[in-house]
């Protein structure tokens, strides 16, 4: 009888033992969870450095963002230039929104993308790698440092689109002139970020850096997360 039971016994911690996972498959387990981490992060700020389907020729988020800065502060610069010209103004102001933001002028010499959505897209795609349950605190931090200094980008963007159309809706030369001014200012820091703080220096914080600041922490965010630097 005693020996009845001590092979029913023996049954039953043999069968719950089979329910325990083994120093193996917890190991293994914990592993696949590091690298399905790693592949979302690195998926993620791919699309933000390096590729993304729906931009011109697939280039990535903060790229686009960039050429398309680039073109909105050079023809911030050619209506600068004619700031005694009212329909020049409008011309080249109406090229810088095509290249901030094709929904509002839809044709111009832009890539019909947009600073805006290209910003967009990456603060989105950088909040996602931000987030990853595994993330390293080196990867939270520089794509926290990336997705601010785009967001700075963004806010300046925004400011275009309404200064903007008050330019375009100007009647005066000398109105529009005005405006002209404080809308190159803010093409420029789209790009290049102001020194709010006037310590001679512009970093990645909110109301300071701009694309540039951006790619210069993007490029870190890429080796942090393994990817080529």
């Amino acid at each position: 009888m005693r020996l009845t039971r001590l092979a029913g016994l023996a049954v039953a911690i043999t069968s719950f033992g089979a329910l325990l996972p083994t120093a193996s498959s917890a190991q293994a387990d914990s592993t696949g969870g590091r690298e399905a981490a790693q592949t979302a992060i690195r998926t993620h700020v791919g699309h933000v450095a390096d590729a993304f389907t729906s931009t011109p020729e697939g280039r990535g988020l903060l790229p686009t963002a960039m050429a398309e800065a680039e073109i909105a502060q050079r023809h911030a610069a050619l209506a600068a230039a004619n700031d005694t010209d009212l329909e020049a103004i409008k011309l080249h102001v109406g090229h810088v929104l095509h290249a901030i933001d094709p929904t509002v002028v839809t044709s111009g010499p832009g890539l019909g993308f947009g600073v805006k959505q290209a910003a967009e897209g990456a603060i989105q795609h950088l909040r996602l790698a931000e987030d990853t349950e595994g993330a390293s605190a080196a990867v939270r931090a520089r794509a926290r440092a990336v997705r601010w200094a785009t967001m700075n980008a963004l806010d300046r963007a925004n400011e275009i689109i309404e200064l903007g159309q008050r330019i375009r809706a100007a009647t005066a030369v000398s109105e529009a002139a005005e405006l002209l001014t404080e809308l190159t200012e803010l093409t420029d820091a789209v790009i290049e970020g102001v020194d709010a703080n006037n310590d001679g220096g512009i970093g990645y914080r909110r109301g300071e850096g701009g694309l540039e600041v951006a790619s210069q922490y993007l490029a870190t965010l890429r080796r942090d997360a393994g990817m080529e630097s």
